[in-house]
């Protein structure tokens, strides 16, 4: 997915710790790069001074996520610790496990599939959440919490103009086009969107896509974007859902009319001991997740990816503007 970052220099020191780190272990990484005051979250005596470390993966949209845990924190008075922008989905579950990391949004597709080794997800938002909140409880000690409503999935796009000409609207009529006209349904995907059993391989099941007549081409995800807007390369493209691109580039989704593709929701990942000792946290952040919706994080998505802005600044402005907390 998205890995296109750039970070202040606070921010590129723990992520440099990281980096260094990485063959022992995660380290404890550095200060929030930015600071802010109470607002309508204030200061919880039962968090003043606890340190508290915060992770997320290494694309646009999970730092952004790790920053609106890290204000939310710091405003309580916890001393927080920033090691948002760790490569990859496997590195940050082995770090908040190994107790490096205490509390960071992951996404529950990612949790049934990936991380307790589901192969068929668990259709619906709601019955999603319970499945990995139960299992990952009962399996690792993990405890999930306070799932927002924006849902971070796979997703295929064309752009307005291909629409228009082709009367693609959803995935049933993607394969029909794929059917009747391979060439007018040249397709670019990710790399690791074609070879997860959760995209392309799993989707072409699914719609009964013959697989031979595929006009594909297999690119890096950053560049599917632009390829499927300017439809000279491909015409249909893979993405995740809530990437900022999408309307910058006037993209349109197509409807999983057969519901497909897995629920994707971020919600709030910690151990067990921690979220018991601390009980706070998860009450202090619920009140934010349940604003984390697809247009609402899309618009933060692309702030960064398509204006070039922080991720940082764009978590403190929105948590600014929510109320939560006041920039200093």
């Amino acid at each position: 997915m998205r890995a296109r970052i750039r970070r202040g220099c606070a921010a590129l020191a723990a992520a440099v710790t990281v980096l260094v780190a990485a063959a022992c272990g995660l380290e404890a990484g550095g200060s929030v790069p930015l600071r802010v005051n109470p607002g309508s979250i204030q200061p919880i005596p039962a968090l003043e001074g606890v340190r508290i470390t915060v992770g997320s993966k290494d694309f646009t949209e999970q730092n952004i996520l790790g920053y609106l845990i890290a204000f939310a924190l710091d405003a309580a008075g916890a001393e927080v610790r920033d090691l948002t922008n760790i490569v990859g989905s496997n590195s940050l579950r082995d770090a908040q496990v190994r107790g490096q990391v205490d509390i960071a949004y992951d996404y529950t597709g990612t949790g049934w599939i990936n991380y307790l080794g589901n192969e068929t997800p668990v259709s619906g938002s709601e019955p999603q959440f319970e499945a990995v909140r139960d299992a990952d409880r009962t399996a690792h000690g993990m405890v999930w919490a306070a799932m927002a409503p924006m849902n971070n999935t796979y997703a295929m796009v064309t752009s307005a103009r291909t629409a228009q000409e082709t009367g693609v609207r959803t995935l049933s009529d993607y394969a029909r086009l794929i059917a009747a006209d391979p060439a007018a349904a040249a397709t670019c995907v990710g790399t690791e969107f074609n070879v997860r059993q959760d995209g392309f391989p799993g989707m072409a099941r699914k719609y009964g896509i013959d697989t031979g007549k595929v006009q594909k081409q297999i690119v890096q995800d950053a560049l599917v974007y632009q390829a499927t807007a300017d439809a000279r390369q491909c015409r249909f493209g893979s993405v995740a859902a809530t990437d900022g691109r999408i309307p910058s580039l006037d993209l349109r989704l197509l409807d999983d009319d057969l519901g497909f593709f897995p629920q994707y929701n971020a919600a709030l990942v910690m151990r067990a001991d921690f979220a018991a000792a601390h009980p706070q946290v998860i009450e202090l952040l619920t009140p934010i997740s349940r604003l984390l919706t697809n247009q609402s994080i899309t618009d933060l998505n692309r702030k960064v990816d398509v204006e070039g802005r922080e991720p940082a600044v764009v978590a403190r402005e929105w948590m600014a503007a929510q109320g939560f907390v006041t920039i200093p």
